[in-house]
């Protein structure tokens, strides 16, 4: 089993269709048909999203992306339409909204990894590939990859794994020019991302992007960055001072939380069917502490 420790329930704002709870994130439609998404505190680790919320995650999460999306705009264009409060909502979704395009979402996770870490560890280790692409031999836990790959994965419902597939694969599902243009959009984004958080002292291990469809005046699809981008939700960043190939990497992550859930400390049997207990307060803080030093080094702004 997995999900939701305790499924939350949606507020509800008039002049708002609520459309969907997702791990992290409460997606609503406004009278003109836009959509509007919410970031929550929410956090997940393990396939459950859990009892407790980390303050500020939502928030942190979305001027990331904000910010993210500036640094990217020549190289694709983005969802977001308005940060304005929809009339009549909550106080408390101030800094966590996002006004955005309906698009025609694409069923794929575009993954990009620069370096050896995680699902992509474990594929290399038994069959020395990656997504079928196949790497050079001697590469452990954080080695840098001779030039950054496209690693495609299918999407997963909450408390279900995204699977990693193939290009062949991503080409059969979407069409072979929509794939090429994931892969090569992908890929350019990444490398943007990677030299900017270079420069500010972090490495950029790997991301992942969604992507919907739009149509244009002509009347041809384009496509247009979606979701999140480049937060340390969806991405692994390391202190490059200390990056040292060889074993797991320090990150701006939910490090803390998945530590301590896997520690004696927690007494949860992850193995088991039961939902992971509520977490301690120093998890809480620390969790939330390496949140808002990833916003505050990436951008050059105090939170």
């Amino acid at each position: 089993m997995s999900g939701f420790v305790e499924k939350p329930e949606p507020i509800q704002v008039p002049g708002l269709v609520h459309l969907h709870t997702g791990k992290v994130r409460e997606l609503y439609q406004n009278e003109a048909g836009d959509l509007v998404m919410v970031a929550s505190d929410r956090i997940s680790a393990y396939d459950w999203v859990l009892p407790t919320e980390i303050p500020d995650k939502g928030r942190v999460l979305t001027q990331l992306s904000l910010w993210w999306f500036d640094q990217l705009a020549d190289l694709a264009p983005n969802h977001v339409l308005s940060t304005e409060l929809p009339p009549g909502a909550p106080a408390d979704w101030e800094g966590r909204t996002l006004v955005c395009r309906r698009l025609e979402m694409v069923p794929v996770e575009c993954v990009a990894r620069g370096y050896l870490t995680g699902s992509g560890l474990a594929e290399y280790q038994e069959t020395r590939t990656v997504c079928g692409l196949a790497l050079p031999e001697g590469l452990v836990d954080g080695s840098e990859l001779p030039a950054p790959i496209f690693t495609p994965a299918t999407k997963a419902e909450v408390g279900e794994h995204d699977e990693n597939v193939s290009y062949e694969e991503v080409a059969r599902q979407v069409g072979a020019e929509t794939a090429a243009q994931l892969r090569q959009t992908t890929l350019a984004v990444y490398s943007r991302a990677r030299d900017i958080a270079r420069e500010r002292g972090l490495i950029l291990a790997d991301t992942k992007f969604e992507f919907g469809l739009t149509a244009d005046g002509g009347g041809e699809a384009g496509l247009v960055l979606a979701d999140e981008v480049l937060t340390p939700d969806s991405s692994r960043f390391w202190p490059a001072d200390v990056w040292e190939p060889g074993h797991a990497q320090p990150s701006f992550d939910k490090q803390y939380v998945r530590d301590w859930l896997t520690s004696p400390a927690s007494g949860w049997d992850r193995a088991s069917e039961q939902p992971p207990p509520p977490l301690p307060r120093d998890v809480v803080d620390a969790t939330r502490a390496k949140y808002v030093e990833a916003y505050e080094r990436l951008t050059g702004t105090a939170w």
